[in-house]
């Protein structure tokens, strides 16, 4: 709506934490502030990966984390915590989290792991599920890092891509046939996710983020440990399905 000074706010749902923002004094304040003085998005190509942390700590881009958690449901973490329950809980600590986030104080919780079968008899895939904020706060990174390296990847690659189904890669596949190729190679990396090392992937997202608080916030949450087995145990590679 406007008001009388021609500044615009939203109104916010019930659980977007029941606040209601000037966007003006958000984008002063917060990670638009580069655009609303220069005028032009692209003057400073490096002002979003530079500033990273800023960006997922939006309050747009927190209320879009929790809608999404809030509608994966799934179980709770080691706190015992609930989806039901994270609400209450960010009323009352959204800030102090906020700011332990810009502090580089936040630390993960360890995952919980369980174990459910595969297909092949006798086999069981090992998935990791984090708490109910660190679920929200790998959310909110996600959604960032998303369109950032979206653009990096194969245009012929379809696995796990946002608005990329089987259908699209069968499609693709027919294309090739259609142009003579005649040969398809099938590969598969064993264990892939159980054995990802954290230091070349810390190394490869470097690269591109150059927020060292984002890089800092990414790396505790794979070295958080995993609670398997009645203790804790840490987590030198690989990274946990089952999170985001």
């Amino acid at each position: 709506m406007e008001t009388g000074h021609g500044f615009k706010y939203r109104q916010l749902h019930i659980e977007d934490y029941l606040r209601e923002i000037p966007a003006e004094q958000e984008r002063v304040s917060g990670v638009y502030a580069h655009e609303w003085i220069t005028g032009d998005t692209d003057t400073n190509a490096n002002f979003w990966t530079d500033n990273l942390l800023d960006t997922i700590l939006r309050s747009d881009n927190l209320n879009a984390a929790y809608k999404r958690v809030k509608a994966n449901n799934g179980a709770g973490g080691v706190d015992g915590m609930q989806v039901d329950e994270l609400l209450p809980y960010l009323r009352q600590h959204r800030n102090e989290l906020i700011e332990q986030l810009r502090r580089g104080k936040y630390k993960p919780n360890p995952v919980r792991r369980v174990e459910i079968p595969k297909e092949e008899k006798g086999k069981v895939r090992k998935l990791g599920i984090p708490s109910c904020v660190d679920r929200l706060i790998q959310q909110a990174i996600s959604q960032e890092l998303t369109p950032i390296f979206e653009k990096q990847f194969s245009d012929n690659s379809f696995g796990f891509r946002p608005g990329r189904s089987t259908h699209d890669a069968i499609r693709r596949c027919k294309q090739f046939a259609d142009e003579g190729y005649v040969y398809v190679v099938s590969m598969d990396l064993q264990a892939y996710f159980d054995t990802v090392n954290h230091s070349k992937l810390i190394e490869v997202l470097s690269r591109t983020i150059k927020d060292g608080r984002v890089i800092s916030l990414i790396h505790k949450f794979l070295n958080a440990r995993v609670m398997e087995y009645g203790g804790f145990h840490p987590t030198e590679e690989g990274v946990p399905q089952g999170g985001h």
